[in-house]
């Protein structure tokens, strides 16, 4: 075997390895949003490993709230290997004066290396030591968003007295699923009885990244139930519905590809049918209704209530498997 032939091995073999670490990085951090691989979609066949990848690319460009071509800098080292940035430039056919720049901040960011060489080479650190650098940066933002959001808080209240407005009927429009999620993830929190979630099993498979399955949890220490409502196709894909972790779980034939939310006495969520294809949970097209007015909410959980009284249960356990 010739040098350059052992090379590319060598490359190959560190790209596999790379690569492979970074896609198994979701199972790592479990619940965290940094990667969004689409479990339903994959399981289904409905999306091929090279689409995955380029998914996985925007969606974690969008989570950093960074340019897709820096994140793709980023995981191109990792397929490839060490390489210079005039090199990579060639490579990817990309303006080397543009590469500079993104390489620049993607080493002030902690997610590429570099070498005391010359020329340089650009080292991609693991995926895990790049979302941990990433969190923990984050965290920092959020305590001094903390300690300063609280003095601010009552600065207000001593310079604008605000009046009661927990008496209004009021709704808003929200935008953009990850802040639609936010919401349900409130509604969870402040529930005091039944909640109902009607919803496509898609959905679900997004909800399972977010902090839905925590605020389950809470919403059951509190004393309230959570009724889960979707259709099931396909008994294989029944492990999406069972790691949500509803209290209880029904199968209908749903009315709509949109999602319901009710919380009895208190709020809902309602929104349309879901953009056809892939969506991502940082897909901002994706648009729901808020509201709190008593006629609505009453009037919806009537609803959900009369499918969830004439629908069939499948019995299973919070683990995941049937019981006998």
């Amino acid at each position: 075997m010739s040098q350059r032939s052992l090379k590319q091995v060598t490359v190959n073999s560190f790209c596999n390895k790379k690569l492979a670490t970074f896609l198994d990085s979701e199972k790592a951090l479990d619940n965290s949003s940094f990667s969004e691989i689409d479990d339903y979609d994959l399981a289904t066949n409905k999306i091929s490993r090279s689409e995955l990848l380029d998914k996985m690319i925007s969606e974690l460009a969008a989570i950093l709230e960074w340019d897709e071509f820096e994140v793709k800098l980023y995981v191109h080292l990792l397929r490839v290997g060490p390489m210079t940035a005039s090199a990579l430039a060639k490579e990817i056919a990309i303006d080397r004066t543009k590469t500079y720049r993104a390489m620049h901040k993607l080493v002030n960011q902690g997610l590429v290396t570099t070498t005391f060489s010359s020329p340089k080479l650009c080292i991609p650190v693991s995926p895990k030591e790049a979302i941990q650098n990433i969190l923990q940066r984050k965290e920092n933002e959020i305590l001094r968003i903390k300690k300063g959001g609280i003095k601010i808080i009552e600065k207000i209240h001593e310079l604008c007295p605000t009046t009661d407005v927990s008496n209004y009927h009021t709704y808003h429009v929200v935008q953009g699923l990850q802040n639609i999620f936010s919401y349900v993830e409130k509604l969870l929190e402040n529930a005091s009885d039944v909640v109902y979630i009607v919803t496509t099993l898609k959905t679900i498979s997004k909800m399972y990244h977010t902090s839905i399955p925590d605020k389950i949890k809470i919403c059951e220490r509190n004393g309230c139930e959570v009724r889960l409502l979707t259709e099931l196709d396909d008994p294989r894909l029944q492990l999406f519905v069972n790691r949500l972790k509803a209290t209880n779980t029904k199968f209908v034939k749903l009315p709509s590809k949109g999602m319901v939310i009710v919380s009895k006495d208190k709020q809902l969520i309602i929104s349309g049918q879901q953009t056809r294809g892939h969506f991502s949970i940082n897909d901002e097209s994706e648009t729901a209704l808020c509201a709190n007015s008593q006629e609505l909410v009453s009037n919806l959980f009537y609803m959900c209530t009369f499918l969830w009284e004439n629908s069939h249960s499948l019995k299973t356990s919070r683990c995941g498997e049937k019981d006998e």
